[in-house]
Order: structure tokens, then C-alpha cells, then sequence
């Protein structure tokens, strides 16, 4: 599968993190599939859902305590992505539901993502 051009950062956060132009939820950083995620947790079923704003909807069953919601998204998510958990890195937010997460050589696309980065490359390229 060829990957779309690396988007690189156009904002930083108030903490100076380096993060997505606020616009989008995904972009690629050589291998790495960077995500910015918004958590539901205690929801009725896990679920990638749509963007919002620059954030990716993700619920998922398990409760806020501890970190487990988090936990339970990262395992959910691997096996969305066709990763190893360990290929996941919670880069921020494992206490929040606001979260940015680094996955790893992901062997699958959800459709929402596929999508999302089919529209960007159609956005680097227009038609002439």
C-alpha cells in the first residue's frame, strides 16, 4: 500500500508539544500513523466513530478508572489497525479523553482514515 506524503506539524500546543495542523485528526510521520483521538469511554460498544473538529471519535466499553478506558482503546485499536498493542504509544492523554496516539507500521486502514487521507492527498494534487 503506498503512503501518502508525510503532513508536517503546523502547531503547537500550549505545553510546546508539536501536534496535527488543527484541521485534521491523522497524518504520517515516516511509518507512524500520528492520531489525534477523542475518547468516549463507558460506552455501549467499542466503535471507531467520525471526526470531530481535529479529533477522531473512538468509544469503547471499558470505564474511565485508572487509565483502563485508555488501556481497553489501545487494545481495540490494534486489532483495528492489524498492530501489535506494543506498536501503539500513547503519546498524550492516558488520563483524558483528549489523546494522541503513535501507531506504528499499521497494516489496515479503518475507511474513516483511508478516507480522510485519500481527500488530503486530493487536496496536494488538483485536478488542472
Amino acid at each position: 500500500m503506498a503512503k501518502p506524503k508525510k503532513i508536517k506539524s503546523k502547531s503547537e500546543d500550549s505545553f510546546g508539544r508539536k501536534g496535527l495542523a488543527e484541521d485534521i485528526f491523522c497524518a504520517w510521520d515516516g511509518d507512524i500513523l500520528v492520531l489525534n483521538v477523542l475518547g468516549t469511554p463507558s460506552a455501549k460498544r467499542d466503535v471507531i466513530g467520525k471526526p470531530k473538529g481535529s479529533q477522531l471519535k473512538v468509544s469503547v466499553t471499558a470505564a474511565p478508572e485508572g487509565g483502563r478506558a485508555t488501556d481497553h482503546m489501545v487494545r481495540f485499536l490494534a486489532k483495528e489497525f492489524g498492530v501489535a498493542v506494543k506498536d501503539i504509544e500513547v503519546v498524550f492523554g492516558r488520563f483524558n479523553v483528549n489523546k494522541q496516539l503513535r501507531i506504528k507500521s499499521p497494516k489496515q486502514l479503518p475507511s474513516v482514515i483511508t478516507n480522510h487521507l485519500s481527500q488530503e492527498l486530493i487536496g496536494q494534487y488538483p485536478v488542472r
